[in-house]
């Protein structure tokens, strides 16, 4: 990669960490035996996301819990369950849509703590892992379906689910389908690839379908892209795990800005908050640590969905 400007680098500051308590360890799960190597974790943080109050909720992947951040970093748990939440987004004020690994799509009432489903199966088929999601602003939520696709098996899923409850198979070629944002102008999906360690670009038609879908961004190192995020001036931000960095990319996918990790190797994903939504918070997942710092451009407002129940599908 030939860059005519180095990237300006800047370390992430700590925000807040888990405290011992929440802490599982020298415990075994079924998602740490699959997924890192069978090594006791005693939490593994993703699916950073902001209510209007400036909490933060994360999800604690093999553990199934949820938990709410206060703007003190102090940590709360909002609901434990049996499941394997990855993303998450709000649906409403009070109502979480979450991607669930185990259970497929799961609605969370973050004030009462009551969990349900939400959109466990398509045409009576289980989904192969759902991992992360976004809404647009019209209601439609574009999620990804990861499992255990890969290079070896580039057959992971990006779903859009309409606000009338049709569900859109979108693309079903992606290695290991991973973080979703959408443009400003929503003309154009943007897909973590994570073990082909890249980022697509879908572009999005007027009837919805997608087309010259192609490669946008290019990493390297042993894990690739993950969580992403995307900022008022088109800038897309990309949690790259195995680098412990977060990439700022211009609208030529040419880093502008590197973020470091100062705790770990694996951030996992990332959200804008604070009150002007120029402070970026990234999970570091191995580690149980919140980074943060503040950026010149506000991140794009996150947009909520319209469908009030369950769909059928």
């Amino acid at each position: 990669m030939l860059l005519l400007q180095p990237p300006e680098v800047r370390d992430l500051d700590v925000f807040t960490r888990m405290a011992e308590r929440w802490r599982r360890k020298g415990r075994r799960s079924a998602w740490a035996d699959a997924n890192r190597g069978g090594a006791p974790v005693d939490s593994f943080l993703e699916g950073p996301v902001f209510d209007a109050a400036g909490n933060l909720y994360v999800t604690d992947i093999p553990w199934g819990r949820v938990f709410r951040i206060d703007p003190a970093g102090e940590w709360d748990l909002v609901s434990e369950f049996d499941g394997e939440p990855n993303g998450m987004k709000f649906a409403d004020e009070r109502t979480l849509i979450i991607t669930d690994y185990k259970n497929g799509l799961m609605a969370l009432d973050v004030v009462s703590g009551a969990l349900k489903p939400y959109l466990e199966r398509r045409n009576s088929e289980r989904f192969r892992g759902v991992n992360d999601l976004v809404f647009d602003s019209r209601g439609n939520l574009y999620f990804t379906d990861q499992g255990q696709s890969g290079m070896h098996e580039p057959a992971g899923r990006v779903y859009r689910l309409t606000p009338e409850g049709r569900l859109d198979l979108l693309l079903n070629n992606v290695p290991s389908p991973n973080g979703v944002v959408l443009s400003p102008d929503e003309r154009v999906l943007f897909v973590a690839a994570t073990r082909g360690n890249c980022v697509w670009r879908a572009p999005l038609m007027p009837d919805g379908s997608v087309t010259k879908v192609g490669q946008f961004f290019t990493s390297y190192g042993p894990s690739g892209p993950d969580g992403l995020a995307m900022d008022e001036a088109g800038r897309l931000l990309v949690a790259n795990p195995g680098l412990g960095y977060v990439w700022v990319l211009n609208h030529r996918a040419e880093p502008v800005v590197v973020l470091r990790s100062t705790e770990g190797m694996s951030l996992t994903n990332l959200a804008f908050g604070g009150p002007l939504r120029t402070v970026l918070y990234c999970t570091e997942s191995t580690t149980g640590t919140i980074l943060r710092t503040t950026l010149d451009v506000p991140g794009m407002k996150a947009h909520a969905g319209r469908v009030a129940q369950a769909p059928g599908a």
